[in-house]
């Protein structure tokens, strides 16, 4: 697969296939990113899911670790370089999974700190910057720097997103932003609907490397990389 026939990968965590999130999830979004298949979502009293998952559902199921971005070389030299830092990095548990509100959107997030996710974000974002390609000066403005801190901006600058290292935040988008109103609302529809399966005990024993065929269209786990360690 070369330059010219992938738009974007990117490095993200995604449930097990045997992990009942990656099932129940994945109906929330409407979308299955392991087989691209449109899924029925869950009817819902008093709103329609379907246009408020419009822009998770569009990258799948997932938490970044490195962000979407254009390659600067051949896949296969993504793929193998992606491959190594897996099979260099120990599986480990992750803490528990809970619904909860990031800056307006409805996402998982871990019920405390796990160092050793912090450190796989950080690896992702530093070994394979290489085979990003720079930003142009429309991506950048379109990050608003201005509106960043200055932290903010030079992780932009220097590693193509603002959102890195000690900016960086494990989270699985469950929804667009949200209106208070359609917060109350919306949250406990997502935690019944979840039920037990984000908190389940689970270990992270896979990198998941995502690709977009093409601009606008959906991302797809191009493969699942084993962790080593």
């Amino acid at each position: 697969m070369g330059v010219a026939q992938l738009a974007r990968a990117a490095l993200y965590w995604a449930p097990a296939l045997d992990d009942p999130l990656h099932a129940l999830g994945s109906t929330w979004l409407g979308r299955d990113a392991e087989t691209g298949a449109t899924l029925p979502q869950p009817a819902q009293q008093g709103f329609e899911l379907w246009p408020l998952t419009a822009d998770p559902r569009g990258y799948g199921l997932h938490a970044t670790l490195k962000p979407p971005f254009r390659l600067s070389g051949s896949y296969a030299a993504l793929r193998d370089d992606a491959a190594r830092l897996a099979a260099a990095t120990r599986p480990f548990e992750l803490p528990p999974l809970e619904v909860a509100s990031l800056s307006g959107f409805l996402a998982l997030r871990e019920a405390q700190p796990c160092p050793a996710l912090q450190a796989l974000a950080d690896a992702c974002v530093a070994a394979l910057d290489p085979h990003r390609a720079p930003l142009t000066e429309a991506e950048i403005a379109r990050r608003r720097p201005e509106r960043l801190s200055d932290a903010g901006r030079y992780n932009l600058h220097h590693w193509g997103y603002p959102h890195v290292f000690g900016e960086w935040r494990f989270h699985v988008t469950l929804t667009q932003r949200l209106a208070p109103e359609q917060e109350a609302v919306i949250r406990p529809a997502a935690q019944a609907f979840l039920g037990t399966a984000a908190a389940r005990p689970r270990r992270v024993t896979e990198l998941c490397l995502f690709t977009q065929a093409a601009p606008g269209e959906p991302f797809l786990i191009a493969e699942r990389l084993p962790l080593g360690g």
